[in-house]
């Protein structure tokens, strides 16, 4: 009979793959950490307040805040009111980068979220559930003498959310109100070098356009952007891997193929994570440094979502034909209670999605979360989603629980066999419960990435010694994935070795009635592995 190569790999072999496998995860922590800068990088920028009293405003002239052509600029709003300069004809103009600085496609997005300083004044004081209307623009050059060209233009309405921490008296006239920050734009490329912002506060009391949100003082903006170093480092991991997944899956679906019988479901199902791991991995990024594709942030989320789905799905078909109180498996419609809510739950991800970075690509400056109704609809699907990844965690523990148990029942008739074929079968069992840990493990670490994400404060200092852990973890667990599905592929390849039914019993000391015993139906059940076909293998009398 024909094993997979999990089975029929020696120990020494095996011991010493799954040591380069290590040597490789810990590579690529260690270029996370040690090698790639940290993953962003926040800039701050306050705005320089303009005059524009002409009528047209943006549409014939741009407003620079410093340079050669800069504006004429406010100290502040006293002096506006001194010189009888209305709201209207008040511009608040932002350069991208900061002086003697250019911006790069390495950079690969920009993300600016906005804070308000809004002082407190009795006469005109900050309304409960206030609205600010913005009139913004966007424009861009390659060079400090062209004429700037728009990319975008677009009236936002922001929700105010301020607290003040006094009492609202004379007293605390002056005091600057705690404002949240507000999302205010974001584009999937930086494909120029210059970048210009204007923005209005247009002022209509008829219309009640921005009346009662209290004396703006000053815009301050913060633009995120990836470190081009984290960039190269993240494309290099990428060049490198794809050929790796890419040979390594035509290797095991050759391998495939070459067998007499028709693929089984499993196998099926490794082979499409190891497509949709190559989805992922294939650099197009590269195509991001010399062409202005605003899309690629949406494309990358897509390709995310279903290497995620099908990993999802991989384990609960991994796990269910492995469990042998489960009939008429083989069957990708005998999964749909369990992978369909994964389905639902990826399309209703990527329809939400698509409401966020979908419309940002003609809209940068839309955001889903600046209405009430927008902003309960995120949270819900994000709490929601939360939820069902913490259900769905708690689910996969609970088949891989059921496919031991039923294993360890198989193994109630081991201790009745030679020394032998017992030895022979408790390595197998041993190699498939250590597979079967490693991913959990692989499941556990993906849960502590995005905690961890979220919580440090980005860099461990060692010594001399700067360890990014962000970046660590970002390169380490994708190339866990990588490897992960790498080993799947290569442990579950059909082995060359062949044996004969005599020589397979003979070498392991198995008469004929410890044969009969083990496998009664295995012969009628078709696996990559015996563990497989052990698992499934039914009761007879």
């Amino acid at each position: 009979m024909a094993g997979a190569i999990i089975e029929n790999m020696s120990t020494k072999k095996l011991c010493i793959v799954g040591g380069i496998l290590l040597v490789f995860q810990v590579i690529a922590f260690l270029v996370g950490g040690l090698i790639a800068p940290s993953p962003t990088t926040a800039v701050p920028y306050m705005s320089v307040k303009c005059i524009d009293v002409r009528k047209n405003h943006h549409k014939t002239k741009w407003l620079m805040p410093w340079g050669p052509n800069h504006c004429e600029k406010l100290k502040d709003f006293d002096e506006a009111v001194s010189r009888q300069i209305e709201a209207n004809d008040i511009v608040f103009a932002v350069h991208i980068p900061l002086p003697s600085k250019e911006m790069s496609p390495w950079f690969q997005f920009m993300l600016f979220i906005m804070q308000l300083d809004i002082a407190f004044k009795m006469d005109n004081d900050l309304k409960e559930n206030a609205e600010i209307t913005l009139d913004v623009s966007l424009a861009y050059r390659d060079d400090m003498f062209d004429d700037w060209k728009e990319i975008a233009h677009a009236i936002e309405i922001r929700k105010l959310k301020c607290t003040f921490g006094s009492p609202k008296t004379l007293e605390s006239e002056g005091r600057h109100y705690d404002c949240d920050f507000l999302p205010f734009m974001e584009i999937g490329s930086v494909a120029h070098k210059y970048y210009l912002i204007n923005i209005r506060l247009p002022v209509n009391e008829r219309k009640g356009i921005n009346v009662g949100i209290g004396e703006i003082k000053d815009i301050r903006l913060v633009g995120i952007h990836q470190n081009g170093g984290f960039t190269k480092v993240w494309f290099a991991m990428k060049t490198f891997l794809t050929p790796s997944i890419l040979i390594i899956m035509v290797w095991y679906w050759r391998r495939i193929t070459l067998m007499t019988r028709a693929p089984v479901l499993l196998e099926k199902v490794i082979f499409a994570l190891g497509i949709s791991m190559t989805f992922i991995n294939i650099p197009v990024e590269w195509f991001s440094i010399g062409f202005d594709w605003t899309w690629m942030l949406l494309f990358g989320d897509i390709r995310q979502g279903i290497f995620y789905a099908m990993l999802l799905s991989f384990w609960i078909i991994f796990c269910g034909e492995h469990m042998m109180d489960q009939n008429e498996r083989n069957r990708l419609s005998g999964y749909w209670k369990q992978v369909g809510p994964i389905a639902v739950g990826s399309f209703c991800l990527f329809i939400f999605d698509m409401c966020e970075r979908g419309v940002q690509l003609k809209n940068p400056f839309y955001s889903i979360w600046t209405t009430e109704v927008g902003t309960e609809l995120a949270m819900a699907f994000i709490i929601v989603a939360g939820i069902c990844l913490c259900l769905y965690f708690l689910f996969l523990c609970f088949m891989v629980f059921q496919v031991f148990r039923n294993i360890s029942g198989k193994q109630s008739s081991l201790p009745a066999m030679s020394k032998a074929r017992r030895l022979h079968y408790e390595g197998l069992i041993f190699r498939f419960k250590f597979l079967m840990l490693i991913t959990l493990a692989c499941a556990a670490m993906t849960v502590i990435f995005f905690i961890v994400s979220q919580v440090t404060e980005g860099h461990w200092k060692w010594g001399d010694i700067t360890i990014q852990v962000n970046s660590a973890f970002f390169t380490g667990i994708y190339g866990m994935w990588n490897l992960y599905v790498f080993a799947l592929m290569f442990l579950y390849a059909p082995s060359h070795k062949n044996y004969g039914e005599d020589q397979s019993n003979g070498d392991l000391g198995v008469n004929s009635g410890e044969e009969l015993q083990l496998t009664t139906t295995i012969t009628h059940v078709d696996g990559p592995t015996e563990v497989y076909k052990l698992a499934r293998k039914e009761a007879q009398e």
